[in-house]
């Protein structure tokens, strides 16, 4: 998958995240800041898990083609996140402000559950209507399993259980939300490159 997503790559930053939610809510933004990614040298790339995020930094980094690097991150894959840069060569020991000074953003848990925030839960409830999916969710929310959950968190998991279903609800929330409501750290990566 490396390979392949590298080849023929036609960018001078690249924007590592996690997965196509992430590139979709990344992308979204761009737009709605009236930006052209393509047009600027800027490709969001997909690394199928932040595990591989040691691999793409070899190869786009300082080391490798030496691209301009940037980067979305969840709080709990932090560590995988600093390893790799450190590994890059870009840095010892680093902060998470250091990270940030580097392109690297957190997600506070991750960016579904910053997003959830953002648009608030009244909102995210009417973009599953405009969906036709609130019955599904009422559904979903009766479950044993959901029932103790907050809504926040009910929501967040309900975005996980469908495939294709967290990315194209992580462009439908970016839609829906107030630009002076962005993800810090959404804001941050789209702002640093």
């Amino acid at each position: 998958m490396l390979l392949e997503a590298i080849a023929g790559l036609d960018a001078r930053t690249v924007v590592l995240v996690e997965g196509v939610s992430d590139q979709a809510a990344v992308e979204t933004l761009a737009v709605r800041r009236g930006r052209d990614l393509a047009a600027e040298g800027v490709r969001v790339l997909p690394m199928g898990g932040v595990t591989n995020v040691g691999h793409y930094l070899d190869r786009l980094g300082p080391a490798g083609r030496g691209l301009r690097l940037a980067g979305l991150y969840d709080h709990a894959e932090e560590g995988f996140v600093r390893r790799g840069l450190e590994r890059a060569g870009l840095g010892a020991e680093l902060s998470r402000d250091a990270m940030a000074g580097l392109g690297f953003h957190v997600c506070v848990a991750d960016l579904e559950d910053e997003l959830i925030r953002a648009v608030g839960v009244d909102g995210v409830q009417e973009v599953l209507a405009a969906q036709g999916e609130l019955r599904s969710f009422r559904l979903f929310q009766r479950q044993p399993a959901q029932q103790e959950r907050a809504l926040p968190a009910q929501l967040r998991r309900f975005l996980g259980t469908r495939s294709g279903r967290k990315s194209a609800y992580a462009r439908l929330l970016v839609e829906a939300l107030d630009l002076d409501r962005v993800p810090r750290s959404l804001d941050g990566v789209l702002a640093g490159v």
